[in-house]
């Protein structure tokens, strides 16, 4: 090569390297001037409000469909056929025991009833001339013991037509309310018609309701249980008065009934209602507001908001056991302790570690914190 092009391919070199060089250099220089201004750059802090945990004691609780029950409650049906001649069934109003509600016609039965009474005096007639001629020795033992058995029998038949009476004439067995009713006079019965139905007026009620046999195993009578006519309603409190002794082999639950005290207080029989059965033992748990609870692939959490080593105040996500709502708390289980500040309006954009900045309130327990730049 020709001294010529070995200077032109050095000259070449020379240019590359050097431009090189200088791209490096300029490289070099933005990424210090980025990471200088990064440097500079504040920390992004959120704006929150914070809840304190309340510790309270809980007890975890099902809830189950009953049916309210009064304590004495029939349907009223004749024994005896026969014709109506009185009805004295008001739908709603309230018979004492005793009262009449349903005549039949009795005319035959007291028409027999003369006439068993007649022969019931003569033969007490004839047993005491009996007597007092066996005395005289007049007659035998015989007709005297046959004379007495034909009196015991006429009385006999006075019994018997009287408790025939008796059964057509219907009345209350308890106090009651009665139910609807289409009885008229001069309408024949047959026996066993269904004439109405009565719900007892006592000053309590049962409610039966049914519960899976792993809760029916933790009851004891005795045991509270919150009855809800209405999802709005405010509970009313039952006790345990007995538990079945079978496990229905079906569905596997128990049959559980409970007395409501108070006849103010019970719904109207054959309401359904929800009732609220205790499961297990208390336990000590912590409330906080349903707003501080976040749900995510791994489970609930709630962002606990503490200082850091350096006295910034952070949010840290941690797991948590969650229970039952009371209310807008909801009960955490485990995973928190009583004392301790979680974000609750404003969690949804928090992240853990991040920085937060808490408005001045005194329920809430913090302080405005500051941005410590």
């Amino acid at each position: 090569m020709s001294r010529r092009g070995r200077i032109g391919s050095v000259l070449l070199l020379a240019t590359v390297v050097g431009t090189g060089g200088a791209l490096a250099a300029w490289k070099y220089a933005s990424r210090h001037d980025a990471g200088a201004a990064s440097a500079n750059q504040p920390e992004p802090i959120e704006s929150v409000t914070v809840a304190v945990a309340k510790a309270l004691e809980h007890r975890q609780t099902t809830t189950s469909i009953g049916t309210v029950i009064a304590l004495r409650s029939i349907t009223l049906r004749n024994e005896l056929p026969g014709t109506v001649r009185q009805v004295m069934l008001t739908p709603g109003h309230v018979v004492d025991a005793g009262t009449v509600l349903v005549a039949l016609d009795i005319s035959v039965e007291e028409a027999d009833l003369k006439a068993q009474e007649a022969q019931a005096a003569l033969a007490e007639t004839t047993l005491d001339r009996m007597q007092r001629a066996r005395q005289n020795r007049a007659v035998s033992e015989i007709e005297v013991d046959r004379a007495r058995a034909e009196r015991d029998v006429a009385l006999a038949q006075i019994a018997r037509t009287k408790a025939i009476i008796a059964r057509k004439t219907i009345r209350a067995p308890f106090r009651a309310r009665v139910g609807l009713a289409d009885v008229h006079p001069g309408q024949y019965l047959n026996e066993g018609t269904q004439l109405t139905t009565l719900q007892g007026v006592d000053d309590a009620a049962h409610v039966d309701f049914t519960v899976a046999q792993r809760v029916a195993a933790g009851l004891r009578v005795g045991q509270s249980v919150d009855v809800f006519a209405t999802s709005d309603s405010s509970s009313t409190a039952a006790r345990i008065v007995a538990i079945d002794a079978r496990i229905d082999p079906t569905t596997r639950n128990a049959m559980v009934r409970a007395r409501i005290e108070g006849a103010a207080n019970a719904p109207t029989p054959g309401a359904s209602v929800r009732v609220r059965v205790p499961m297990g033992p208390p336990r000590t748990a912590v409330a906080v507001p349903v707003s501080a609870l976040r749900k995510g692939p791994g489970g609930d959490h709630v962002f606990v908001i503490a200082p850091d080593k350096d006295g910034k105040t952070r949010a840290r996500s941690r797991q948590v056991e969650t229970g039952a709502m009371l209310g807008d708390e909801i009960v955490i289980l485990a995973g928190l302790s009583a004392g301790e500040r979680v974000a609750s309006s404003g969690s949804f954009k928090l992240r853990d570690a991040v920085r937060v900045a808490i408005p001045s309130d005194p329920g809430a327990g913090g302080g405005q914190v500051t941005s410590g730049r």
